[in-house]
């Protein structure tokens, strides 16, 4: 049996079950944002457990799980967050089922960015 011992805050707030299938790295990030924007969190988190049970192959298989994603390439793609009012774009390694977080942010800070080449984390 794997043990998984808790190495940060965000271990407890999303805990890493035995079975994930895709890595998210840079998870803190989303538990700070989770952190200063409450009416992000659920959403959050929703989106953490969909995403690590996952074992997607492609784009078409992302946006065939999560209907309003957007694909900006075959690596990246926009994620709205509480019905919009949040923007998460998440690069992908399909190969190594690994998900990159690159921007995490308002609506308004989403218009500031290039989602194609953002890297904030």
């Amino acid at each position: 049996m794997l043990r998984h011992q808790p190495q940060s805050g965000l271990d407890v707030m999303f805990p890493i079950w035995e079975w994930c299938f895709v890595r998210i790295i840079k998870q803190s990030t989303l538990a700070k944002f989770a952190a200063a924007n409450p009416r992000a969190k659920p959403a959050i988190t929703r989106w953490i457990k969909l995403v690590r049970a996952a074992k997607w192959a492609s784009m078409n298989e992302v946006q065939m799980t999560v209907p309003g994603s957007a694909v900006l390439n075959g690596e990246r793609a926009r994620f709205e967050i509480a019905g919009g009012n949040f923007r998460l774009i998440v690069a992908f390694a399909f190969k190594h089922q690994i998900a990159f977080i690159k921007f995490v942010g308002t609506h308004a800070e989403y218009d500031k960015i290039d989602a194609l080449t953002v890297a904030m984390y």
